[in-house]
């Protein structure tokens, strides 16, 4: 079996248009929660959004191919594109044939879809555009990020909701464990800041209504009542060790072990409990080789939703035994990003792999009063310094997925 190293990064997020931006804002405590500027949010009582900001698509990657993408897509291919350079691969004579994509999005192309059905709507089935089908269908950030990069190896994207991003990175973990590639880029992307995005979630009751964006995501706080919509994209470069010493490559962490359960419980709603995600926990320790208390960071989902953060914290209850309250300290990046859906993950992959390499844990920001039943040792308002070997990275999705990632510390006497 192949160790697997983390070795380029490069992220599109509401705190920067950069992997190193996104991670000082994290450590900051930086809010990139803003008022709503997509749309007027007014009738659906939502006005604040993490949007992704001074984005120009066509300064960041062939203007051709970028005007043949639909934003999601635009995210992935400007992130994918930054963690080539950052890893060394850009300039690397790899083989394309061991260079693979694993990029999911929960919704894809939905800035298209909503403009192309309104159009036809207006004026007839004949003035859809042609390239509609190609910019809409979610498989097609994994599609243009391959035409991007030259990479010829496994490609797919996988769609589980909120978990997308992080079922990526564990699978394409899996595919350098086994021999299948040497190199994947691995994340998620997403872009539905839009009328029939926000108002779908709103309809559910599960966006935040506050105007204000210092009260709008407050992941475990007592008055929480909804997450805040982002739009975005992570992506990581996990490389065989073999292959990242023979480059020497800069190995930012190792990734060690991976878990994807289900709930089996309902669409939208974790088990209360917090089994399934206990259990894709638990499953990402044990292929690690660990015992709880050798956890010292948990990026948590944490979307600032009831039902969400009261749950996890059972999960992480059940998962880690005494270790959740003695040893564990956690923490809700989405405080300060909003919900990226399917790239959530993937940009908190970033945060959780930045957080080892630099002794770090970013806060939760905002969060004033922790409601009774989130009783777990959380980092609020400022970053904490500690040194951790081992950190996990949760995201649950609807349809009851739950995916957890977990990374080492990077040693070079190990």
């Amino acid at each position: 079996m192949e160790r697997v190293v983390v070795t380029g990064l490069g992220a599109i997020t509401p705190l920067g248009n950069s992997a190193q931006e996104f991670w000082t804002g994290l450590k900051t405590g930086k809010n990139g929660i803003v008022p709503l500027t997509k749309f007027d949010g007014e009738a659906i009582d939502v006005s604040v959004a993490g949007e992704v900001k001074d984005f120009n698509a066509k300064e960041l990657m062939d203007r051709k191919l970028a005007k043949r993408m639909d934003p999601f897509s635009q995210y992935g291919v400007a992130a994918s594109l930054e963690a080539m350079r950052d890893s060394g691969l850009a300039d690397y004579a790899f083989d394309a044939d061991r260079l693979g994509v694993i990029v999911g999005s929960g919704i894809g192309g939905l800035n298209t879809m909503q403009k192309q059905i309104i159009k036809m709507h207006e004026k007839g089935l004949d003035r859809v555009e042609p390239l509609f089908v190609p910019k809409a269908i979610g498989n097609m950030v994994a599609g243009n990020i391959s035409i991007a990069t030259g990479a010829k190896g496994p490609n797919l994207s996988i769609v589980t909701a909120c978990a997308s991003g992080n079922n990526s990175i564990g699978e394409a973990f899996r595919q350098i464990k086994h021999g299948y590639a040497d190199y994947m880029l691995a994340g998620g992307s997403e872009a539905s800041l839009n009328e029939i995005g926000m108002s779908g979630f709103a309809a559910l009751n599960a966006l935040s209504t506050s105007n204000n964006p210092d009260e709008a995501s407050i992941p475990f706080d007592k008055k929480r009542h909804g997450f805040v919509m982002g739009e975005g994209a992570g992506i990581i470069i996990l490389e065989s060790l073999t292959s990242a010493k023979e480059r020497g490559a800069h190995i930012y962490a190792e990734i060690v072990g991976y878990g994807a359960t289900a709930d089996s419980f309902h669409m939208t709603a974790p088990t209360p409990d917090g089994e399934g995600a206990a259990k894709a926990m638990k499953m990402a320790m044990n292929e690690a080789g660990i015992e709880p208390d050798e956890v010292g960071y948990i990026n948590v989902h944490g979307t600032s939703t009831p039902a969400n953060d009261s749950a996890e914290t059972s999960a992480i209850k059940l998962a880690l035994g005494e270790a959740a309250s003695k040893t564990v300290a956690v923490s809700s990046t989405k405080s300060m990003t909003g919900h990226l859906l399917g790239g959530a993950g993937a940009i908190e992959a970033i945060a959780t792999v930045m957080s080892l390499q630099e002794n770090v844990m970013p806060p939760t920001i905002n969060t004033k009063e922790l409601d009774e039943k989130c009783d777990l040792d959380y980092i609020l308002g400022e970053a904490r310094k500690k040194e951790n070997k081992y950190a996990l990275n949760n995201s649950l999705g609807f349809g009851g997925h739950n995916a957890v990632t977990c990374f080492k510390k990077w040693s070079e006497s190990e």
